[in-house]
């Protein structure tokens, strides 16, 4: 790479992390080709960005970020991984680090907040974004639903009431 291309490459990564939420740094010892393309595939899949990136230029585009805290773990063999949910990246991460041993997860970053592999892992056990969105849209229902049925309750029951008096009285006028 000449400097033009490594002030563009730098200059991408820059856009890249101030629309992301999440990133992930891993470290790829040994990964043959199949499994690299194995595990990009799988990232896209899951709508994140899988990138080997010479260290030092990453470093640079961290620099003026809120990922600036994970700059330490890009030390050798490294790549990073992006996505706007933050939850696809982990779980697609260390679904692969389960079945691959040369790839490890050395940890991430959302937002400020920097994350150790053990932090990964716990975010990758969270559902996914589209799951906290219907779990909250059923929070938000049920107590709607809840009181339709409170307020309508007190009716019936009235209307049972009457009704039971009328009956009471067809039957006592019959009799």
């Amino acid at each position: 790479m000449d400097r033009t291309e490594k002030r563009a490459f730098v200059q991408a990564l820059q856009a890249v992390f101030a629309d992301t939420s999440f990133v992930l740094v891993s470290q790829n010892k040994g990964l043959t080709v199949a499994d690299a393309t194995t595990l990009r595939q799988r990232m896209r899949d899951a709508g994140a960005n899988y990138k080997v990136a010479k260290n030092r230029l990453a470093s640079l585009a961290l620099d003026g970020t809120k990922f600036q805290a994970i700059q330490p773990l890009l030390k050798g063999p490294t790549a990073i991984s992006w996505s706007k949910d933050p939850v696809a990246v982990a779980k697609t991460a260390v679904d692969f680090a389960r079945t691959n041993d040369r790839f490890v997860i050395l940890g991430g970053a959302l937002g400020t907040q920097q994350l150790n592999a053990d932090g990964v892992k716990a975010l990758a056990e969270l559902p996914s974004l589209e799951t906290l969105r219907a779990q909250l849209l059923g929070l938000i229902q049920t107590p709607a639903t809840r009181i339709a049925g409170v307020l309508q309750a007190p009716g019936s029951q009235l209307a049972r009431v009457f009704s039971a008096y009328a009956k009471k009285d067809e039957t006592a006028e019959a009799a």
